[in-house]
C-alpha cells in the first residue's frame, strides 16, 4: 500500500474544509505539515481551519509561519489580523488588515474589516472628554 504525500493530505483537506469539517481537515492538513513544514499554502489552509475551529492561537502560529514563508501573503495577514483582534489586540491586528489591503485594494472583506475594527479601536481609545 502507498503511503499519501502532502499534496494527497493537502487535497482531502481541502475537500473537508469546504464542507466545514474543520477539525477532520486539521488532522490532514497536520500531517501535510509535518511532510512539507515550509509549504505557505499548507500553513495558511491549516491556520483557517484552526480558525473556523476558535483555535486562536493556532491559528495565529500557522499564519505567522506563512508569512515567514512568504511575507506577500495578503490572506495570512488578514488571517493573522483576525487572530490578533481574537486576542485583544487591534492595533497590531489592524497593521495587518492593511497590510493585506495595501496588497489587494479591491478586496471589500479587507476593507470591511478595516472599517470595523478602526472603529472599535477608535471608541476603545476616546478620551473621556471627547465623548
Amino acid at each position: 500500500m502507498k503511503s499519501k504525500n502532502a499534496y494527497e493530505f493537502f487535497l482531502e483537506g481541502k475537500k473537508l474544509s469546504s464542507q466545514n469539517e474543520f477539525l477532520k481537515a486539521i488532522m490532514l492538513f497536520e500531517k501535510a505539515a509535518n511532510l512539507e513544514p515550509n509549504k505557505g499554502s499548507i500553513r495558511e489552509a491549516l491556520a483557517l481551519s484552526y480558525y473556523n475551529c476558535g483555535f486562536y492561537s493556532s491559528a495565529r502560529k500557522n499564519f505567522e509561519k506563512a508569512l515567514e514563508i512568504d511575507l506577500s501573503n495578503d490572506f495570512a495577514h488578514y488571517g493573522l489580523g483576525l487572530c490578533l483582534i481574537k486576542e485583544g489586540k487591534i492595533s497590531k491586528a489592524l497593521g495587518h488588515l492593511k497590510i493585506a489591503f495595501a496588497m489587494k485594494p479591491n478586496n471589500s472583506t479587507y476593507s470591511q474589516a478595516i472599517k470595523k475594527y478602526n472603529q472599535i479601536f477608535e471608541k476603545l481609545h476616546k478620551k473621556p472628554h471627547q465623548q
